[in-house]
C-alpha cells in the first residue's frame, strides 16, 4: 500500500503524527477485526474473541475474521462488527451524560448503525434514540440493524439535517459522525486512497460545517454534542471543532483518558492512529452547549398516533411481553410497540419528520389471524410462550438462504431460532415450510469452505 506524499504532507502537523511509524503500519498489511456484543442478546459465539477493547465494555478483538454473513448469530443481532475507535463513543457518553436519567438522543448521520446500536445499548428503558440518515437506501440498512438490536425505544428518520434543526432544544445528546474524506480507513479500504484529494478534504470540511450549523439548534442548552470523523485531516477535525466553538455556544470537554491507551488528545479532540493502538483512524471531540433556550419546537397540537384500544391490546397480549414503559399504537394496518417517551416524541414532532422505522412493528391482523412482523421475531419483548423451533447451524443457514427446510413440528406459525435467538418466522404445513423471512434479508452468496 503506497500512501500519497501529498496526503502525508497534509497531516504532518497533526498532533501525534509519526510519519515513519504511520507508513510502516499501513504497509504491514495487518488487519484488525473487532466486534461489540449486544448486551440484550447474550449468546456463546461460534468463534473466539481476543482481548477486550479498553474503552468499551462489550467490545472485543477477534483472532481472525470469520464469515459474518454465514453466522446465524450475526443475523440474530447478537453482535455488531465495528471499528474499535468508533466504540470510544461509549467512553465519551459515560463520562459526560447521566445514563440513568430519561434522555432524548439523536444520532444525526447514523447509517449503517454502529454508533446507534452502541447508544441503544447504553440508554435506559425510559429514554429514546432518533437515528437519522439522509440517504434513503442507507436509512433502510440502518433500520434493519436497529431492528436486530431488539429494542423498541428507537426510530429511524430519513431527513436533511436542516429539517432536524427545526426541532429546537429537543435533544439531551447529539452524536454527529459526519461524512468525511475517509483517510482513517485507508488500511481497511486501500481503494479509497485513489479518491483522496485536498479538494475533497476541503469539500468535506464545508459540508461538515453546514451539517452542524443546520442542526445544532436541536440540542438543548447544557446538552452534549459528540462529533467524530474517520479522517486524519485537521480541516475536518480540530478546525471544525474550533469553528463551532466560535460560531455557537459550545465549550470543549476533556475526558479522563488512560494514557496507556495511546489515544492522542489534540485539544480540541482525540486522535486514534493505527500505529499507536489497535484501531483504524478516528477523531472524536465532546462539546457542551452553553447559554439558554432561544426558542421552542413547534409541537403538533393533537395526537398523530392513537394508542391501541383495550380490545386490541387483549387480542395482542399473546404476541409480546407488555411492560409499564410500553405503548402500542396502530399505524395503517400494523401495530407498533414503543416506549412512552418515544410515543410522546412521535406525537409531538411526527408531522415534521419522515420516518423509516418507529419502535418495533408487531404485525397485523388478517381475517382475524395475526401475522407477526419480522421485527417482532428479532424483538426482546416477544412472548415467552411463542411457539419456537431451535435450528442447528446448517438449518439456520438454510432458513436464512430461504432454501427448503424439512422440519417435524407442530403446524402453524413458529419462530425460527438459533441458540435461542429469533431469526424470523415460518409457517409449518403438512408437506412444506413457508419461510416468511423478507427476501431483502436473505443470504445470496455461497459459503466458502
Amino acid at each position: 500500500m503506497k500512501l500519497p506524499a501529498l496526503f502525508l504532507n497534509s497531516i504532518k502537523n497533526a498532533k501525534g503524527f509519526d510519519e515513519s511509524s504511520f507508513v510502516n503500519t499501513h504497509e504491514s498489511g495487518e488487519k484488525i477485526t473487532s466486534i461489540r456484543m449486544n448486551p440484550f442478546k447474550k449468546s456463546s459465539l461460534d468463534f473466539e474473541t481476543n482481548n477486550r477493547v479498553d474503552w468499551c465494555e462489550t467490545g472485543f478483538y477477534l483472532n481472525e475474521r470469520p464469515s459474518f454473513t454465514f453466522d446465524p448469530l450475526f443475523h440474530a443481532g447478537s453482535y455488531y462488527v465495528q471499528e474499535a475507535g468508533s466504540m470510544f463513543l461509549e467512553f465519551a457518553l459515560k463520562n459526560t451524560v447521566d445514563l440513568n436519567q430519561s434522555i432524548a438522543v439523536l444520532d444525526l448521520c447514523a447509517a449503517p448503525g454502529g454508533k446507534s446500536t452502541l447508544i441503544n445499548s447504553l440508554i435506559n428503558d425510559d429514554s429514546f434514540l432518533i437515528s437519522n440518515e439522509v440517504i434513503k437506501n442507507r436509512a433502510d440498512v440502518l433500520a434493519y440493524n436497529l431492528s436486530k438490536w431488539g429494542t423498541c425505544n428507537t426510530a429511524v428518520t430519513n431527513c436533511d439535517p436542516s429539517v432536524i434543526g427545526k426541532l429546537e432544544n429537543v435533544f439531551d445528546v447529539v452524536v454527529a459522525d459526519v461524512p468525511c474524506s475517509g483517510s482513517g480507513l485507508f488500511r481497511k479500504q486501500p481503494e479509497a486512497i485513489q479518491e483522496w484529494s485536498l479538494d475533497n478534504v476541503n469539500l468535506c470540511s464545508t459540508r461538515q460545517k453546514r451539517i452542524m450549523a443546520d442542526s445544532i439548534s436541536c440540542l438543548k442548552p447544557g446538552g452534549i454534542l459528540i462529533y467524530s470523523t474517520c479522517s486524519y485531516s485537521v480541516e475536518e477535525d480540530e478546525a471544525v471543532i474550533e469553528w463551532m466553538m466560535k460560531e455557537f455556544e459550545l465549550e470543549y470537554i476533556s475526558l479522563p483518558v488512560n494514557k496507556e491507551w495511546n489515544i492522542i488528545e489534540s485539544s480540541p479532540g482525540y486522535r486514534f492512529y493505527p500505529n499507536r493502538l489497535k484501531s483504524e483512524g478516528f477523531f472524536c471531540a465532546v462539546l457542551r452547549k452553553t447559554g439558554v433556550s432561544h426558542g421552542h419546537p413547534n409541537k403538533s397540537k393533537k395526537n398523530i398516533f392513537e394508542q391501541a384500544s383495550k380490545k386490541e391490546l387483549t387480542e395482542l397480549q399473546n404476541q409480546f411481553e407488555y411492560h409499564d414503559f410500553h405503548t402500542v399504537f396502530k399505524f395503517q394496518s400494523n401495530f407498533k410497540l414503543v416506549n412512552t417517551a418515544l410515543y410522546n416524541f412521535l406525537n409531538a414532532f411526527g408531522s415534521h419528520l419522515y420516518f423509516k422505522k418507529t419502535g418495533t412493528t408487531l404485525g397485523e391482523f388478517k381475517h382475524r389471524d395475526f401475522l407477526p412482523d419480522h421485527e417482532l421475531a428479532l424483538s426482546l419483548y416477544i412472548n415467552k410462550n411463542t411457539p419456537k423451533i431451535e435450528l442447528n447451524r446448517e438449518q439456520a443457514i438454510a432458513f436464512l438462504k430461504k432454501e427448503n427446510l424439512q422440519l417435524e413440528a407442530q403446524k402453524g406459525i413458529q419462530l425460527m431460532c438459533y441458540k435461542n435467538l429469533g431469526l424470523g418466522w415460518a409457517k409449518i404445513l403438512d408437506k412444506r415450510v413457508n419461510n416468511y423471512l423478507p427476501k431483502e434479508f436473505r443470504i445470496l452468496s455461497s459459503e466458502e469452505n
